[in-house]
């Protein structure tokens, strides 16, 4: 079952084929491809870069102290990569701009 406020990549597949007029199949495969070529593109180590969405980048964070929560322990936290996604100034005011209270 789909969790409500959640888009899917079906969902996705489902407005291309709506929107574009592709087969659903064809709309499926698309979807698949983008999303492939993205998480191929940052394999690679390469930056995202959607414009009027975000850009969607790898970052290296260095070791460092954590502290456990419930018993307050300090930990170390290893290094890692992680990926980051930081949303274009066009998404943002769209976002802000439909969750504000209309006046």
């Amino acid at each position: 079952m789909q969790n409500p406020g959640t888009v899917t990549r079906a969902d996705l597949a489902e407005a291309v084929y709506r929107e574009i007029g592709l087969s659903r199949t064809e709309s499926s495969e698309l979807v698949e491809s983008v999303i492939d070529y993205i998480c191929e593109a940052l394999l690679k180590g390469e930056n995202v870069k959607l414009a009027g969405f975000g850009t969607f980048s790898l970052r290296d964070k260095k070791e460092r102290i954590g502290r456990n929560p419930k018993t307050g322990e300090e930990v170390p936290i290893t290094s890692r990569r992680v990926l980051v996604f930081k949303p274009s100034q066009v998404l943002r005011e769209r976002v802000d701009s439909a969750l504000s209270p209309k006046k």
